[in-house]
């Protein structure tokens, strides 16, 4: 349950990152509530994977102030950010191919909580305990012993949300969790975030499957040109002239009504079966 009287749990105030002369994020504001689930969409190069490296402290940001938990963290490196409790996955899938699933996700489990100056030859009960649990989680437990490199694409995006999970984070970055996948794996992936969400992990996603979108987000924010040009309800975003010129398109628009329409009827978009 999101309470309006808790402080956000993220909060980003004019937040820029330049590259050279380009602005891939700028003056961007927001702020995330613990419980909520936050949406990013946008064109390619909006610089939307660039705010979650920005977040995460593995690119920082040029100005402006990142407020985590009641903390600035904007000067933060990437360890620490992800021992206080953020963490992220990649568009691309990460892992140690020759591994099995199981001993990826300990390593996170194993290392993701805090420092360790002297590691251990073993993994403690803990991390073991954490790790068959977000296994457990993703619905991965019956593949625990397989090797990495010979799991499909939609195995090993499960397992890096697995990985992610292990170190029980407060907040969630998901990049294109359900990019390339077909219609009914992402259902699945669907059902895995509303559970992640049910644990009490807050969620920030990007994604351009938009039935995805706007089925999970309380909120969304659309980005362009590193700017924030929508921020709203998923309702709103067919209705916004700025979002359907640069982004969606009339078509897309039309079916993402369509989808909002039919979410509305049967309480549940993601069973409309589109893709786009």
């Amino acid at each position: 349950m999101v309470s309006a009287d808790q402080p956000p749990l993220l909060t980003c105030q004019g937040v820029d990152k330049y590259f050279g002369a380009l602005a891939a994020v700028r003056e961007l504001d927001f702020e995330v509530q613990a419980g909520q689930i936050l949406g990013i969409g946008g064109p390619n190069g909006a610089g939307k994977t660039t705010l979650f490296d920005v977040i995460a402290g593995l690119d920082p940001a040029d100005s402006g102030q990142i407020v985590f938990d009641g903390r600035p963290i904007q000067h933060w490196k990437p360890d620490r950010i992800c021992h206080a409790g953020i963490v992220r996955t990649f568009q691309f899938n990460a892992a140690f191919d020759t591994l099995n699933a199981l001993e990826n996700v300990l390593i996170a489990s194993y290392f993701g909580r805090r420092n360790r100056v002297i590691p251990t030859l073993r993994f403690d009960k803990g991390s073991r305990g954490r790790a068959m649990e977000a296994m457990e989680l993703v619905g991965m437990a019956d593949r625990a012993g397989t090797t990495v490199k010979n799991l499909p694409v939609f195995d090993r995006k499960l397992l890096m949300m697995a990985s992610a999970l292990a170190t029980q984070p407060k907040l969630l970055l998901l990049d294109e969790p359900v990019g390339g996948l077909n219609p009914s794996e992402i259902d699945e992936v669907m059902a895995i975030v509303n559970r992640v969400r049910e644990a009490g992990v807050t969620i920030i996603l990007i994604e351009h499957v938009m039935r995805f979108l706007v089925a999970l987000s309380d909120r969304v924010l659309i980005m362009h040109h590193g700017e924030k040009i929508y921020e709203g309800s998923a309702q709103g975003l067919a209705r916004d002239k700025t979002v359907v010129e640069v982004y969606l398109g009339e078509g897309a628009s039309e079916r993402l009504t369509h989808i909002l329409e039919a979410a509305g009827a049967t309480g549940a978009t993601g069973t409309t079966g589109d893709n786009g």
